[in-house]
């Protein structure tokens, strides 16, 4: 004997409803990823400040290169500040020393001293140990153009020239994006 009863199809009723909350659920965690992501590296550029005009060949800072190194102390030397200085950077010279000891000793840190013949491997350094903070860097007239360049993306970058010593670069590298560059005097 048959049954007489309907036969009752399945209808994908809540199908729309799981496939809208997984999709959620992944566009949600895609923007939590890209949010946590996104943090920028600002990087800092500076030419050491003023040299004495010596015969020697690691000439220590002139009294207008101190006020200067000073100056550079008073702008980022604060160590409460949300956008304080994560780290420094600098050549081997004296000069470069010099124009970041007083900033250094503000901030309680020690410059970590960098090859200034290949800046794209101090730009790979900085982003990596740094990434998401804030770096500065003190430079020489040559080599700034060049980690500025490597670092925005720019080709429009001016050469310093041989007297020129108030020139900053701020580069703010995010991680997904384009960076943006400054050019500040101080």
């Amino acid at each position: 004997m048959k049954k007489d009863h309907v036969s009752l199809q399945r209808r994908p009723f809540l199908t729309p409803i799981w496939l809208a909350a997984i999709a959620g659920v992944v566009v949600a965690s895609f923007a939590t990823w890209l949010w946590s992501t996104a943090d920028s590296t600002t990087v800092i550029i500076v030419r050491h400040a003023e040299k004495e005009l010596a015969s020697i060949a690691d000439p220590p800072l002139s009294a207008a290169g101190e006020a200067r190194a000073e100056q550079l102390a008073r702008m980022f030397g604060d160590a409460r500040s949300p956008g304080h200085i994560d780290a420094i950077y600098v050549t081997s010279t004296l000069r470069s020393r010099l124009t970041a000891a007083p900033l250094a000793a503000r901030l309680g840190l020690t410059p970590q001293v960098a090859p200034d013949d290949d800046p794209r491997e101090l730009i790979r350094r900085i982003l990596r140990e740094h990434g998401g903070g804030r770096v500065l860097v003190v430079g020489h007239a040559d080599t700034i153009p060049a980690l500025v360049k490597a670092l925005s993306g720019r080709d429009d970058i001016p050469r310093i020239g041989d007297q020129e010593y108030g020139t900053l670069y701020v580069v703010t590298v995010p991680r997904i994006g384009h960076a943006n560059l400054l050019r500040l005097s101080f």
